[in-house]
C-alpha cells in the first residue's frame, strides 16, 4: 500500500465489481489501484469467486483499508467446490469487516462448468446465508432466467439488505421482470459493445436511478468503444469513468449526475464509509 497521499480526480466513482486477485494484475497491482484512484475511482469492491479468491480478496482489502472491500462466495462455475468444509471456511470469511456482500453467486447454464443442480443448491445456500447474516447478495446469471428468478423471488422478502445483479446484460423485458424484485443492476463496459450490447443499451435508460450501479469487472470486458483504444486488452478500474460516460449518454444525463447517483447507491447497498 502506498504510504503517501495519492492525488485523485474531483469526481468520485465506486467500482462495484473488480477482480483484482486475477493473475493478470499480479505484476502491477499497486499501480493499477493508483491509476484508478487518480481517475476518481476511490473505492472498489473486489469479487470473491471461490474460497481461495475470497480469502485473497479479504487479505488485499486489509492492505487498503477504506478503499477496497470484498465479496465472498462461490461463483456458479465453482459451485462444485462448495463442500461442507469449504462452506464452513467461507462462513468464517463473512465475519470479516472487509466483506460487504455474499457472492458472487447465482446460476450460469451457458457453460455448466458445475452441474446445474449443484449450482442451484449452492445458490440457495448463499441466499439463505444472506438472509441470516443480513448482507446483500452479489449475483450472476447467464442463460438461466427462469430458475434464477424463481429462487431469488422466493428469498427476496427475507433479503433485508437487497441484491445486485452484477454485470447485467439483459433485455428491457428481463429488466422489467427483475424490477419486481427491487434489486440493483451493475452495468459494465458491455454497454459500449456495438456487437453484443444492443439489449443492454436499450435497457440502461429504463433502470431506476436508485437502482443503478457501475462496474468494470476488470480484467474482463474492456469497453470496445474506448478511444484511443488501450494497448492492452486488460480492463482496469481506471476505465470506470468511461463506462459512466456511456451510461450518462444513453440516459440523457450528465456524467456528474451518474457519478453521484451510482456512488450514493453503492454506499447505500454495501454500507460503505
Amino acid at each position: 500500500m502506498c504510504d503517501k497521499p495519492i492525488p485523485t480526480a474531483t469526481t468520485k466513482y465506486i467500482d462495484i465489481g473488480v477482480n483484482l486477485t486475477n493473475k493478470r494484475f499480479y505484476k502491477d497491482l499497486s499501480a493499477v489501484i493508483e491509476r484508478a484512484q487518480t481517475q476518481g475511482v476511490h473505492q472498489q469492491i473486489v469479487t470473491g469467486t471461490n474460497l481461495a479468491s475470497s480469502i485473497e480478496a479479504v487479505a488485499l482489502c486489509q492492505q487498503y483499508p477504506g478503499s477496497l472491500f470484498a465479496t465472498a462466495g462461490f461463483h456458479p462455475h465453482h459451485a462444485s467446490e462448495n463442500q461442507p468444509l469449504s462452506w464452513t471456511e467461507l462462513q468464517a470469511i463473512w465475519q470479516q469487516p472487509e466483506v460487504v456482500a455474499i457472492g458472487e453467486t447465482g446460476l450460469d447454464f451457458n457453460r455448466n462448468f458445475s452441474p446445474p443442480q449443484q449450482q442451484l443448491d449452492s445458490f440457495e445456500q448463499h441466499l439463505q446465508a444472506a438472509c441470516t447474516l443480513s448482507l446483500p447478495v452479489f449475483l450472476h446469471e447467464r442463460d438461466a432466467q427462469d430458475a434464477f428468478f424463481e429462487l431469488l423471488a422466493h428469498y427476496r422478502p427475507r433479503l433485508l439488505r437487497g441484491a445486485v445483479l452484477h454485470c447485467f446484460t439483459g433485455s428491457p423485458a428481463w429488466l422489467k421482470r427483475l424490477l419486481d424484485l427491487d434489486i440493483y443492476f451493475g452495468v459494465t463496459g458491455w454497454v459500449g459493445d456495438e456487437r453484443r450490447g444492443e439489449d443492454l443499451r436499450a435497457a440502461v435508460p429504463l433502470i431506476p436511478a436508485e437502482r443503478l450501479l457501475i462496474e468494470t469487472d476488470a480484467p474482463y470486458l474492456l469497453p470496445r468503444d474506448m478511444r484511443p483504444k488501450p494497448k492492452s486488452s486488460r480492463n482496469e478500474p481506471a476505465y470506470l469513468p468511461h463506462i459512466a460516460q456511456t451510461v450518462a449518454h444513453l440516459r440523457g444525463q450528465s456524467l456528474a449526475a451518474i457519478a453521484k447517483q451510482t456512488t450514493d447507491n453503492a454506499k447505500r447497498l454495501f454500507q460503505l464509509p
